[in-house]
């Protein structure tokens, strides 16, 4: 069975955009290590989110060192 396609850097930047137009920085967003494992973070966006090294959308978060797949990250209303 081949690999699943990794999306394309116009498709991560897409993510990314449509990310940072509904949340701007200071957005509280829980995040889960591994998907579907719970929340095992909460905090608050210091900015917004790009493409990381053309492979995988990130944001930073306050209390968190270095950056978070935004796929991990729901925002909490």
């Amino acid at each position: 069975m081949p690999a699943p396609k990794r999306p394309t850097v116009v498709q991560l930047q897409r993510q990314a955009d449509a990310w940072n137009a509904k949340h701007p920085a200071g957005t509280l967003v829980s995040y889960e290590s591994i998907i579907g494992c719970g929340e095992t973070h909460r905090g608050v966006t210091k900015g917004d989110a790009c493409v990381c090294n053309g492979h995988s959308t990130v944001i930073f978060l306050e209390g968190k060192s270095g950056f978070v797949d935004l796929e991990h990250c729901t925002a909490v209303a």
